[in-house]
Formats: structure tokens, C-alpha cells, sequence
């Protein structure tokens, strides 16, 4: 992951009307260590010969191509600017984006898991821009994954970089690895939580968000 600010340089001196000056918006990209689709496309036509599949047929004589190309999109998140804004009028209730998708995939099997994630926060002096919300469990899902990390490292870039007052992510996902082979448990779902913060240490405040999300 690249962050940088989204001007060349970051003013740090006031205005002349004695304002704070506009916080330059966090770049954030990534950068992976390189994808070569063609590479990919040859290794998954070998892969599927080793489990006895031919691509010779019509219909699947693309097939490798379309594994290799799908595979780099679920493993390339899009870069976004993390905008924030002044708390000018000092909010300190709940904010919380809801039934935000997610997507990702297994680390362990290549498999898909799928579901939701509930990212919320206490605001302290900057607020977010709802939709960076979704932009950050985008941008953590988009690789070979477990749950409980993701989980994690959602919370934990949201605290350091928006320093609220506290942060609750909460996702429930099913995982297709335990659902379509192995176990096979059809319809089940996992559920994971990180809390920082108000939001795990201030009782009434971790209530609240847990009742919301569905999680309590």
C-alpha cells in the first residue's frame, strides 16, 4: 500500500483570515508486485490439465484467460483519496455505514467469502467521507484473506488515520471453502468484530453499536 497526500506538498500555516488551512486528501493505492496476465493465463491451463480438464473445447478453450483476468480484479483494489473533513461542530454521536459488500478471498484455499461489513466510528476533530468507508474494506479485502484479519486491519487503518474517538468494524461472511467442499455446512455464516477505543472500553457506547449492526 502507497500513502501520500493528494497535493505535492501539505500546508501547515494559516490563512490570512486566521482559518486552518484544507487538509490535503491521503492518496491511497496499491501497489501490488506485479501482474502478468499472461503468465497466469498459462499456469491456469496447466493447473486445470492437472485435474484432468481440457480447455480444447469451445467453450472452454478461454477459460484460462478468464482465471487469470478475474483473479487480478478480485486482487486489485482501486486506489481512493482518503477526504476527511473539520468537526466544526464538534459531532461526537455514533457514525455508521451499514451492509457495506464485501469481498474477498481465502487465503488458505482460493475460494470466494462473501457477506457484509459494518464499519462505524466516533468522530474526534476530522470527519469521513461516507463512502471511504466502503473504500477502506475495499481496499483491504481486494487479496488472499482470513476474516479475522480483515477485520482487524480495517479498524486499526481507520484509527490511525481518522484518530477517533473510537471504531467498531463488525462482518459476517460466508465462506465458500467451508459451504462448497470439505464440511459443506450450507448456510452458515462467521461473524467477526474489532473494537477500539470508546467503543470497547465505554459500555453504553459499544451497546449501541452492536445493537445497531445486529451483533448483540
Amino acid at each position: 500500500m502507497t500513502e501520500r497526500p493528494h497535493h505535492a506538498t501539505a500546508r501547515t500555516a494559516a490563512h490570512g483570515d486566521g482559518t486552518a488551512p484544507a487538509r490535503p486528501a491521503l492518496r491511497v493505492v496499491h501497489e501490488p508486485g506485479g501482474i502478468d496476465l499472461a503468465a497466469a493465463e498459462a499456469a491456469a491451463g496447466r493447473f486445470l490439465d492437472a485435474l484432468g480438464i481440457s480447455t480444447a473445447s469451445e467453450s472452454l478453450r478461454g477459460t484460462p484467460g478468464r482465471m487469470a483476468r478475474a483473479y487480478a480484479e478480485l486482487f486489485s483494489p482501486r486506489p481512493f483519496d482518503l477526504t476527511t473533513f473539520p468537526n466544526d461542530e464538534g459531532y461526537d454521536e455514533l457514525v455508521l455505514a451499514r451492509r457495506i459488500p464485501v469481498r474477498s478471498v481465502c487465503e488458505h484455499h482460493l475460494l470466494p467469502f462473501v457477506g457484509t461489513a459494518h464499519v462505524g466510528y466516533l468522530p474526534g476533530a476530522r470527519i469521513l467521507g461516507l463512502s471511504k468507508l466502503a473504500r477502506v474494506v475495499e481496499h483491504f479485502a481486494c487479496r488472499p484473506q482470513v476474516q479475522e484479519r480483515l477485520t482487524k486491519q480495517v479498524a486499526d487503518w481507520l484509527q490511525n488515520h481518522l484518530e477517533p474517538k473510537g471504531v467498531g468494524v463488525v462482518i459476517e461472511a460466508e465462506h465458500t471453502c467451508m459451504t462448497l467442499r470439505g464440511v459443506q455446512a450450507t448456510g452458515s455464516s462467521t461473524m467477526t468484530s474489532t473494537l477500539l477505543g470508546l467503543l470497547r472500553s465505554d459500555a453504553r457506547s459499544r451497546s449501541e453499536f452492536l445493537a445497531l449492526t445486529g451483533a448483540a
